[in-house]
């Protein structure tokens, strides 16, 4: 069924003329985690088998989205491998015509043992969550991670050829601000893409403050003291990522502002949740049901044309700045990271 050829596929330009290509996928938003700017301690309740898309039908969803211009699909959390049969979901959707790109996010705990069943099925990329070098600090802010698993998912990512490896490390002002430079030195030495991304008020957790956030200019200026970096923009799912290659050095380095210089003009992307509703923006709490639509009956047309509008409300941007707002109440992991 998989197989066969999506509609008429185009390119779909939202309201501000920006290519929407790429679909974020949340297929759980459960994780073996608890990091402090996520999720709370006491992680979130089920939302049940019955609550949240079944396999069958994230691939016939993502099937449809190629009908709209979809060609990029990222499956994200919560923690993704903790999904029941996420294998089969990446076979399902490496079969479907139009789709080019499949790749991952994940704290890295379970990948190992998963990630040679991944690549098999289809799987292309892999970005691994890593926000410090010290153990202490990782279980800090994990509440509960060991660094050591992490580093045994970067690792077999790079045996595995899951090239470009990506780290993705939020920059934490009085938290892991002193490692910036470790982080950059194993993107020196291994051919691992390193995208430093600024703190965002990402569901008012307590752990978030104004005070903590640290500007990517920042950032760079501090690397670029000791490093010579050149603007690279062939690395595959660049994404909103600014790209520099290290003279010298085997990887790269990447800068992600959400915060300080938003990418808005540039974002490709639209998001669907683990319980199938569809948002155009991380931040904007206006949300499509597609769940509701195929409970009742609706036809793959009818479900097109969802994805349709929820294209036609992207947001020309975010307003985070101003805080993650009392009636935006779903979180990150929640949306999907």
């Amino acid at each position: 069924m998989l197989n066969d050829s999506p509609g008429e596929s185009e390119n779909m330009l939202d309201n501000y003329q920006r290519n929407i290509n790429y679909l974020r996928v949340s297929v759980t938003d459960r994780c073996n985690l608890r990091c402090r700017y996520c999720m709370p301690e006491e992680g979130v309740g089920d939302l049940g088998h019955y609550r949240i898309l079944s396999l069958e039908d994230l691939a016939r969803l993502i099937k449809i989205s190629t009908a709209v211009g979809i060609r990029k699909v990222r499956f994200t959390g919560g923690e993704p491998l903790v999904r029941k049969n996420i294998g089969q979901l990446v076979r399902y959707t490496s079969q479907v015509a139009g789709i080019n790109d499949i790749a991952i996010t994940t704290n890295g705990i379970l990948y190992p043992d998963m990630a040679q069943e991944l690549k098999e099925a289809g799987l292309k990329r892999v970005n691994i969550s890593l926000d410090t070098m010290s153990e202490v600090k990782y279980r800090f802010i994990t509440r509960r991670g060991d660094l050591k698993d992490a580093w045994r998912a970067i690792f077999k990512a790079l045996e595995l050829e899951m090239h470009p490896v990506k780290i993705n490390t939020v920059i934490i002002r009085d938290f892991n601000d002193n490692e910036i430079m470790d982080f950059v030195r194993l993107a020196y030495d291994y051919p691992l893409h390193l995208r430093f991304i600024e703190f965002m008020p990402i569901g008012d957790l307590h752990y978030w403050k104004k005070e903590r956030m640290i500007s990517i200019d920042e950032v760079k200026s501090q690397i670029e003291r000791e490093y010579e970096l050149k603007p690279d923009k062939t690395i595959k799912g660049n994404g909103p990522a600014k790209s520099y290659r290290i003279t010298g050095g085997q990887g790269s380095i990447g800068f992600i502002a959400p915060m300080s210089n938003h990418f808005c003009s540039e974002c490709n992307r639209i998001r669907m949740t683990a319980d199938g509703k569809l948002r155009g923006c991380l931040y904007d709490k206006r949300e499509i049901d597609l769940k509701t639509a195929m409970q009742a009956g609706a036809s793959d047309q009818e479900l097109e044309k969802l994805f349709r509008e929820a294209i036609a409300m992207k947001p020309a941007r975010h307003f985070m700045n101003g805080g993650w707002g009392n009636k935006n109440q779903r979180k990150m992991f929640q949306i999907g990271g």
